[in-house]
């Protein structure tokens, strides 16, 4: 059984955001915008959603027309971020990256 995700201290939080280029903070949630054709958009959800029910962890997601956003928070220890919030990050990034959709949050 794998070990119960830790919420990650203040000091952590600023040195995973200096690795995750891009992504924001808000409060305990980080998130990215991506600009990408509605129907493009579609497809690299599918792809993040396949990744993520392999790792067991999930962003909110808002598709809008020319956009998506992801954030990522970890719900089962109270909305706090964790490592896995900026696993999920990175991977998201890559996904973002073979789909050619453009960040908007840089």
């Amino acid at each position: 059984m794998a070990d119960a995700p830790v919420p990650l201290t203040e000091d952590e939080i600023v040195a995973a955001l200096l690795k995750a280029p891009g992504w924001r903070r808000d409060g305990d949630e980080i998130s990215r915008t991506y600009g990408i054709r509605y129907h493009g958009g579609v497809a690299m959800i599918v792809h993040v959603a396949d990744v993520e029910r392999l790792i067991s962890h999930h962003a909110d997601i808002d598709l809008r027309w020319g956009k998506v956003r992801f954030a990522i928070t970890t719900h089962d220890v109270g909305n706090k971020l964790t490592t896995a919030d900026f696993d999920l990050a990175r991977r998201i990034d890559a996904i973002a990256e073979a789909h050619m959709a453009e960040p908007l949050d840089v």
